[in-house]
């Protein structure tokens, strides 16, 4: 039995495919470059910087271009381009109410991350938001799975590792939880898929949201 449980945020909580990949066309356009929607369903998980270097081969300057353009988007119009999945309030509830700790433990800046938590009217859940940092947060920068895994495991003090699990959607979920030394569950519904995920390591794999409670 676990006693903290993290939750990523986009493909887990919230079906967030349209305002990301809005936000992507839109930066990757201010840079001369036209892609469907379709293409871009792979920005949504992993920090941007990696995905931005990854995919398109973009130095430092392009990609500090690429984001201002996307959080511009993002930030205003984008973040609200999302939708809560069905059953996700049920079962945030239910671990909550069985006096278990409860994060989200995000790549997505934990501002927007609150922004749309509240939206839903999930944020009363979360005993903690672990979220990228942005520029001018005075904080220590944060941007991978792992360091906002470390870092909500740092706000909760430091527990047992074997107490914590994560539950996410894709393979930087499973990698993040693995660097840190905690298990994951991993979801089917959201981005990923279960062969990515059990290459990736996961400790189970839930199929619908009504299946996690019982790995918890």
């Amino acid at each position: 039995m676990y006693d903290y449980i993290l939750f990523d945020l986009d493909g887990t909580i919230s079906d967030s495919s349209l305002g990301i990949t809005k936000g992507i066309q839109i930066a990757l356009r201010s840079l001369g470059i036209e892609e469907p929607l379709d293409n871009l369903r792979k920005f949504i998980g992993p920090p941007l910087t990696y995905s931005f270097s990854k995919f398109y081969d973009f130095d430092e300057e392009q990609t500090d271009k690429a984001i201002k353009a996307y959080r511009d988007y993002y930030s205003k119009t984008g973040l609200f381009e999302n939708t809560a999945y069905e059953g996700i309030d049920a079962l945030l509830r239910k671990v909550k109410e069985s006096g278990r700790k409860i994060a989200v433990a995000t790549s997505k800046p934990a501002v927007f991350s609150r922004q749309i938590l509240d939206k839903f009217g999930l944020l009363d859940y979360f005993d903690i938001v672990s979220g990228a940092t942005l520029e001018g947060d005075g904080e220590k920068p944060r941007a991978s799975k792992t360091e906002v895994v470390e870092y909500a495991l740092l706000q909760f003090g430091n527990p047992d590792k074997s107490k914590v699990v994560l539950v996410g959607d894709t393979k930087f979920d499973a990698e993040g939880a693995a660097a840190v030394g905690i298990d994951c569950i991993g979801v089917l519904y959201g981005f990923g898929t279960r062969e990515t995920l059990e290459a990736a390591g996961v400790k189970h794999i839930a199929p619908t949201i009504e299946d996690i409670f019982q790995y918890l």
